[in-house]
């Protein structure tokens, strides 16, 4: 974790924000007081889409037929 002055903060800000953007957290304080966290934006997972895995699943023919081993409770 990096803290810095908002005064540093400004002279330094392409330093600060790569450093956010690797994952670090940077801190910028005002007066000795915490005011503003940078970190990176993690991304969104994309929303559902019906039918998407169209294709990549087959189910056999044979799917519902009896199983052997249950052929004495039919």
């Amino acid at each position: 974790m990096t803290q810095v002055d908002i005064l540093q903060a400004k002279k330094r800000f392409l330093e600060l924000v790569e450093r956010a953007a690797a994952g670090e957290e940077v801190i910028i304080s005002k007066d000795e007081k915490p005011l503003v966290k940078l970190g990176p934006v993690v991304s969104q997972k994309g929303r559902r889409r019906f039918g998407s895995a169209k294709g990549l699943i087959t189910i056999p023919r044979e799917f519902d037929d009896p199983l052997e081993d249950f052929k004495e409770y039919t």
